[in-house]
């Protein structure tokens, strides 16, 4: 029997949601480690394939611990379906692709993930799809992008990695004139600080290797829409392509949602102070922060969003010199170029998740030599402090 959470705060949500007990009426979500589910008979297996009967037939189609994390997360979310996948590149690739055929027009902002971007730069065109990027923060950019007919609209806010704030609701009446969907990776602010489809969004996706999971143990992702949509188009992708989430790593997803409220309300707060600090030091040319005041979409961000969100974007003088000298000397910090963990960690883009796209293009994003992108974690604000200070005072010694 599932939890009906249509009265429910997020933070019931994220423990109750989607659960699915079975005859033994456990207390934690079971765990069905199985590729596939036998039939009393071969009619029963008959009618299954042919759609008379709904039910679990093989766990690349579905499976009940892996419904079990869709379900929560439609529920955190507001949304009325989803569907996981393997990672949160899977989950743009199918909420692309499902949707797309030769001929049609994708219009997205620049300012985007490298895998992302890759896709619609590179990969899209190969099959006939056409593509314009805009400056996300000029609405008279979408504006022009969008007087023709768009089959699909593809953003990100707060942006990766320099946090842009992409207006949601100017974004999504224009790309509705035009006919297209509105997808939205809302992966930096999380379904808890943000929900696009309040604000007009069509689809959400989701990297849940980020804040969902947050421990840095496996790979997830989330396409979220209206059920039609999802039935329609999303499911006839997934179920012949592959993509599936496999049940061992729902299973440790839907752990990870249980303390999601708790981890990012702490990261949160951490990761203001840390912005704050480094506004402050004299090695640091600028900080980027969506709750700051000196953001520049510093007021749509309070619109937008219930917090300022985990990740910290600051520039260095001096710039890769420093920016090395200074992410070698950090000794709690740790470089990785994952984000959302309890762990916090640094990584330098233009060397690592933006390296691809070319210097051309990360000129036109802002992503110079000297930035680098801070994901707060769970460590005492102290200690992280303490950390910057010494690696800052250190750079070049």
């Amino acid at each position: 029997m599932s939890h009906d959470s249509s009265s429910s705060s997020s933070a019931t949500a994220l423990v109750h949601a989607g659960i699915q007990r079975s005859a033994f009426a456990e207390t934690a979500e079971a765990l069905f480690l199985t590729s596939g589910f036998v039939y009393d008979s071969a009619e029963e297996a008959e009618a299954t394939f042919q759609g008379t009967l709904t039910r679990y037939q093989y766990s690349r189609f579905g499976n009940p611990t892996v419904r079990m994390f869709e379900d929560r997360l439609a529920a955190i979310e507001g949304m009325e379906a989803c569907r996981a996948t393997a990672s949160g590149m899977a989950a743009v690739h199918a909420a692309l692709f499902s949707a797309l055929r030769a001929g049609d027009r994708v219009v997205a902002s620049r300012a985007l993930f490298g895998s992302c971007h890759w896709i619609i730069a590179q990969l899209l065109p190969r099959f006939g799809v056409e593509t314009v990027f805009v400056d996300g923060t000029d609405l008279e950019a979408w504006a022009r992008a969008l007087a023709r007919p768009t089959r699909l609209v593809l953003l990100e806010t707060p942006s990766n990695p320099m946090l842009e704030i992409l207006d949601l609701s100017a974004i999504a009446e224009l790309s509705h004139r035009a006919g297209a969907r509105v997808i939205v990776d809302n992966v930096f602010a999380t379904p808890l600080l943000q929900k696009p489809h309040a604000f007009g969004a069509d689809i959400v996706v989701y990297s849940a290797t980020k804040h969902i999971d947050g421990q840095g143990r496996v790979l997830g992702g989330a396409i979220l829409a209206d059920a039609d949509w999802i039935r329609e188009v999303v499911e006839p992708f997934l179920r012949n392509t592959g993509g599936a989430l496999s049940p061992f790593n729902a299973w440790v997803l839907l752990k990870g949602l249980e303390t999601m409220a708790l981890r990012l309300e702490a990261a949160v707060m951490r990761a203001a102070r840390l912005a704050d600090f480094l506004a402050e030091q004299p090695e640091v040319e600028r900080v980027w922060y969506p709750w700051r005041a000196d953001h520049p979409q510093y007021a749509l961000a309070r619109r937008q969003m219930t917090g300022g969100g985990t990740l910290v974007t600051f520039a260095l003088k001096g710039g890769r010199e420093a920016a090395f000298s200074f992410m070698n000397r950090l000794r709690l910090i740790r470089i990785s170029n994952n984000l959302g963990d309890t762990k916090s960690l640094i990584t330098h883009p233009a060397s690592t998740t933006h390296s691809r796209i070319g210097a051309e293009e990360r000129a036109r994003l802002g992503i110079t030599d000297g930035v680098v992108r801070l994901s707060v974690g769970l460590e005492a604000a102290e200690d992280l402090i303490a950390d910057l200070a010494q690696a800052l005072r250190g750079m070049g010694g």
